[in-house]
This record gives structure tokens, sequence and C-alpha cells, in this order.
């Protein structure tokens, strides 16, 4: 299975400041991947790039999702977010479904 991860900023990239609240950001992060009917996770990090920018970012991981698709939401967000470009990733990973019930 492929697993993509989707790495975005939250700064604006002409001001280099956060604009918006992160929970606007995770929002539109929601609607985004609920308008493609892709399942998805995400996480937050703060990164530091080589100017010393603090900058909280956003991690969108898709698994087994076409990669047409992935890049189309990888470009909308992008948009959304007004970056100058987003960083997508893709590895091979092994999964299982495990179901217990009581």
């Amino acid at each position: 299975m492929d697993e993509a991860k989707i790495y975005v900023g939250l700064n604006d990239s002409v001001t280099l400041t956060q604009l918006y609240k992160d929970e606007k950001h995770i929002s539109i992060l929601k609607n985004v991947c609920m308008n493609y009917r892709v399942p998805f996770s995400f996480s937050m990090s703060i990164h530091k790039s080589g100017d010393f920018t603090e900058e909280n970012s956003l991690v969108l991981t898709l698994i087994d999702v076409d990669k047409n698709i992935v890049d189309e939401i990888a470009k909308d967000l992008c948009t959304f977010f007004h970056q100058e470009s987003v960083l997508v990733t893709h590895s091979t990973v092994r999964s299982k479904r495990i179901k217990e019930r009581i």
C-alpha cells in the first residue's frame, strides 16, 4: 500500500505570519478531504526553516489513495493556505486491520 503525506505550513507565503487560528486551517483541511471522499488523518507540528522561522504545519496522511487525487489535494491545500509550495512524500507501507470485540 502507498502512504502519502502532505506537509502544509500555516504561515502565509507573503506576510510570513499565520493569519488564521489553527482551528480554521484544520476545518479547511477536513473539508478538502471530505470533498474528495478520502480517509485521512493529520497531525500538527512546529517547523523551523533554514531562516530560523518558526511555523506551525499540518501533516496530512493518506493511505492507499490514488496518486492523482493526492496531487489534487496538495494543490488545493497549497492554494487555500496561500503557500509557495507544499511537500508530498510517498512510501510503501504494510498494514493490517485488527478487530476485537468484548
